[in-house]
C-alpha cells in the first residue's frame, strides 16, 4: 500500500533531535506517534506525492497513524491547484486533525484565487462541534480577510464564537491581535465593548502587545483595557 511506502520514507527521513523539541509543542500528541520529520523534508516530499496517480489511496487511508503522516497530508491537500477539488478534500480531512499544528499547516494555495467562495464555508466550519475545524475556519478568516478583502462581518463571527476549548480560545485571541495589526480601528471596538471572553480578551491584547505592528500609543491604550481578574492587583 502506498500509506506503507510513504511511512518507511518518513522514517528514512526521521531527525531524531528534531522530534525531541516537536514534542514541547504539541502536547496533545502521543510522543510514540511522532516520527520526527522537518517540515521543509515534508514540503518538498508532499510536492513529489501530489504527482502520484495512487495519492488518493493515501488521502483516503485516515485516520493516519503518525503525527508526520497527518502533518504530510496537510502539505499535500495545501498543494492541490483545483478549487472544487481542495475543498472536498480540505472537508474529509479536517474531522481527522486532532492537533494544532496539523490544523495550522493545512493552508491551500488556491484559496486565494477563490476568496470570494470562502465565507460560505467559512461559516459552516465556524458552526462546528469539533475543535480543529473550528480553529481552522478562524485561520482561515485570518489569512484571507483581514486586508483588502476585510468586512465588517468577519470579526463579528470570530467574536460569536463561545468554546471550552483552549485551542479555539487561543485562536480567537490570534485573530483578533492580527486584526488590531491590521485593523485597529474596527477591531478595537471589541475591545473597548468587551465582546470577547474574559481570558480570550487579554489573550487577544497579550498577543497584540508582543506586535510591532501596533504602536506604542495603541499598546499603552489596549494595555488599560486589559481585564483584571480576582488574583490580579
Amino acid at each position: 500500500m502506498l500509506t506503507e511506502e510513504i511511512r518507511q520514507e518518513l522514517f528514512q527521513l526521521q531527525d531524531k533531535q528534531y522530534r525531541d523539541f516537536q514534542l514541547k509543542l504539541i502536547p496533545t500528541v502521543d510522543e510514540d506517534l511522532v516520527i520526527g520529520v522537518r517540515t521543509p523534508a515534508l514540503r518538498k516530499y508532499a510536492k513529489q506525492l501530489l504527482k502520484k496517480d495512487d495519492i488518493e489511496d493515501f488521502l483516503e487511508d485516515v485516520p493516519h497513524k503518525y503525527f508526520d503522516e497527518n502533518q504530510l497530508h496537510a502539505f499535500i491537500v495545501s498543494e492541490i491547484k483545483d478549487y472544487d477539488l481542495c475543498m472536498e478534500r480540505v472537508n474529509h480531512f479536517l474531522p481527522y486533525i486532532d492537533n494544532w499544528a496539523t490544523c495550522d499547516q493545512m493552508s491551500p494555495v488556491i484559496f486565494k484565487k477563490n476568496r470570494e467562495k470562502l465565507p460560505e464555508m467559512i461559516e459552516a466550519w465556524l458552526g462546528s462541534d469539533q475543535t480543529y475545524t473550528v480553529r481552522f475556519g478562524i485561520g482561515m478568516l485570518m489569512a484571507h480577510f483581514l486586508d483588502e478583502n476585510f468586512d465588517k462581518r468577519y470579526p463579528e463571527m470570530a467574536a460569536g464564537i463561545r468554546s471550552e476549548e483552549y485551542y479555539i480560545n487561543m485562536m480567537i485571541a490570534w485573530y483578533f491581535a492580527t486584526a488590531l495589526a491590521k485593523q485597529y480601528e474596527e477591531a478595537v471596538r471589541y475591545i473597548e465593548n468587551r465582546r470577547l471572553e474574559p481570558w480570550t480578551h487579554n489573550k487577544a491584547i497579550q498577543k497584540a502587545l508582543e506586535s510591532r505592528r501596533i504602536t506604542a500609543e495603541q499598546k499603552a491604550y489596549l494595555k488599560s483595557l486589559k481585564i483584571k481578574r480576582d488574583r490580579e492587583s
